[in-house]
């Protein structure tokens, strides 16, 4: 067997992993085994980042430590080129077409007023696939279609904008500066939460959230994902899963 086809075949296993392990997703607030879940496995996934600006980029430099590839994707493929070819050979630039259809699970980190063009113009390529959306709807810098959202809740109005996917809200609660010094801490790590309503999703995005050096804590489904928006107890604080959960009012 080639490398190719090892990698391959170890992509398959993994997810093949994740989704039978759903079964025993339990969501309720408690932070995942992700590993244990994926098997104990470690495998490396392909995982495209569609906005490799100050968080993308960060989370992608995270996971190919980790031993992920990552295809870095912006509207200016300058910075982007020179960022993969320095994070090495896990790591490459291409287009967001290309971010989509080169990735088994997609992160989304772009302006809110965004999301519904890239919808549009990826439809084909996100069908079906673990989509991590980061997004905040800010008014000021998305207009009205951002006072909607929020009084909707992303986890509802994200759908909208990204239908067929298996969305998965991570990521838009810590600063990038967080993101950036506080991956891997000692101690108690600063907790992502996470809602989406297909199980086998959330045990990957889990993963992705401990391999990047956080500690994942599934609030519950799409509809939940509104209790950690914005202006939330939640939002913009480095949170151990212990205080996320004070912050949420949710069972440890």
């Amino acid at each position: 067997m080639g490398a190719n086809d090892a990698m391959k075949r170890s992509r398959r296993e993994f997810l093949k992993m994740a989704g039978a392990a759903a079964a025993g997703v339990v969501l309720a607030g408690r932070p995942f085994a992700a590993r244990a879940a994926a098997g104990g496995s470690g495998r490396g996934m392909k995982i495209g980042i569609i906005g490799s600006g100050r968080i993308g980029g960060t989370l992608g430099g995270h996971w190919v430590k980790a031993g992920h590839e990552v295809l870095l994707s912006a509207r200016n493929l300058g910075p982007v080129r020179k960022l993969a070819a320095d994070l090495g050979p896990r790591a490459r630039a291409g287009t967001s077409k290309e971010a989509a259809v080169f990735g088994e699970v997609v992160l989304v980190s772009v302006p809110y007023s965004a999301l519904p063009q890239l919808g549009r113009d990826l439809a084909g390529e996100l069908r079906g696939k673990v989509v991590l959306d980061t997004c905040n709807p800010i008014p000021r810098r998305d207009g009205d279609m951002a006072v909607a959202a929020r009084a909707k809740g992303t986890g509802m109005a994200s759908p909208e904008f990204l239908p067929g996917v298996r969305l998965v809200r991570a990521f838009n609660t810590v600063s990038y500066r967080a993101l950036r010094s506080e991956a891997h801490r000692r101690g108690e790590k600063v907790a992502i939460p996470l809602a989406g309503d297909d199980e086998a999703a959330l045990k990957i995005a889990a993963r992705l959230v401990e391999d990047a050096g956080f500690d994942p804590v599934v609030v519950g489904g799409l509809a939940r994902a509104i209790e950690f928006d914005t202006g939330t107890p939640a939002y913009g604080k480095a949170l151990t899963a212990r205080e996320l959960r004070q912050r949420l009012k949710i069972g440890s």
